[in-house]
Formats: C-alpha cells, structure tokens, sequence
C-alpha cells in the first residue's frame, strides 16, 4: 500500500483544491505545477469537480485548462451510458461498504430520482469512468470537500478513500495540502472529521 503522494497526485489534490477555493490565481498556479501530468487526468479531476462544485464553476475551470494548456477538447464524448447503474452500483458499493445500503434509503427518503441520480449519474457516469483510479477520484474529491468545508461529506468520502484502498498516511498527505486553500474554519473542520474517521477505523 503507498503511503506518499506521488508527484502526480499531490498536483492534482492541488488542483481540486485550488478550483473549490473558486480563486483564478490559485488555480492558474495550480494548473501550472500540474502541466507534467497527462492531460486526461486533468480532465477528469476538473470533469468530477461538476459534482461537488456546480457546472458553472466546472465549465470555469475546463475554459481556464483549455486556455493555460492549449490541450484541444476530445472529440467525442462517453458512449458508455448502457453500463452507468452497473458501474454506479459497483463504485458506491467500495467507497461506503457496509454503509451503502444504508445511504441508499437515506437518500431515497428525501426524494427517490436522487438515489437513481446520485447512482447512475454521480457514480455510473462520471465517478466510475475509466482513466483516473478510485483512490485518486477519493483523494481529489476529499480536496474538494476540505475547501468547501462540508463534515458529513467528508466524512464519507475520507472513508471512502480508505475502502478504496489509500493508505492513511496518503489521506493525511492530501488534506494537508487542500488546507492550504481552505479556511482557519474549514481547516479546523477538516482535522476535527478525520480525527473521528481514525477513531472509527481504530475502533473497527
């Protein structure tokens, strides 16, 4: 199990960061230190970000990659709609484990096309898609999180991480780059949310 960052993924935990904090300069400087990482991977840490952050910050920061790269867009986009529920399931099954069933009734109590959205669309369509492994998809999105400053989601994810098979050393690693982008709060909210998540894991 790796319990460092590579080079490659300590620039895209950056990046992910970087775009929640909705700072242009820090996320020019973000995509700069990032310009050694292959261009798909990019791709897919700023395409995953529509789930966290809204599409027009996505749109945003694709638009600000397009510009600083010069990386020309695909020219087709996914075909693989068919597999979206499978490939959903599969990934929700890995990241919340035990809890997944639980998650799923949960969020079909508060209205039942989130469920089938949050599986097909949040993890069928985008979380699930090929060339960018679930650990990094975890990592990037626990940057996300930190930023934004929203505990019970990652709580979720940073176990979801975890399941997905990072080592804790590599957790703590990207939180602690993506609290260089958030707040003192958020900061503190950040430490408070995987102090409980080791303790859970300890406990299990």
């Amino acid at each position: 199990m790796i319990s460092s960052l590579t080079s490659d993924q300590a620039a895209t935990v950056r990046l992910s960061a970087a775009v929640a904090s909705r700072n242009e300069g820090s996320i020019r400087e973000a995509m700069g230190v990032a310009k050694f990482v292959a261009p798909a991977v990019i791709e897919e840490v700023l395409l995953q970000s529509y789930l966290f952050l809204g599409y027009p910050l996505a749109l945003n920061a694709i638009a600000l990659w397009r510009s600083v790269s010069g990386a020309p867009a695909p020219t087709q986009a996914a075909t693989d709609q068919d597999v979206w529920a499978e490939r959903g399931h599969d990934v929700c099954s890995t990241v919340y484990g035990g809890q997944y069933e639980g998650l799923k009734n949960n969020v079909r109590a508060l209205h039942p096309d989130l469920e089938r959205w949050m599986i097909e669309e949040g993890y069928g369509k985008v979380l699930g898609r090929p060339g960018f492994s679930l650990v990094d998809r975890e990592l990037n999105i626990v940057a996300l999180l930190v930023v934004l400053g929203v505990p019970r989601q990652l709580y979720s994810h940073l176990r979801g991480a975890l399941n997905a098979g990072a080592a804790p050393a590599l957790v703590s690693e990207a939180l602690d780059l993506s609290a260089n982008f958030a707040s003192d709060e958020n900061r503190r909210i950040a430490v408070e949310t995987w102090e409980a998540v080791r303790a859970r894991s300890r406990g299990n």
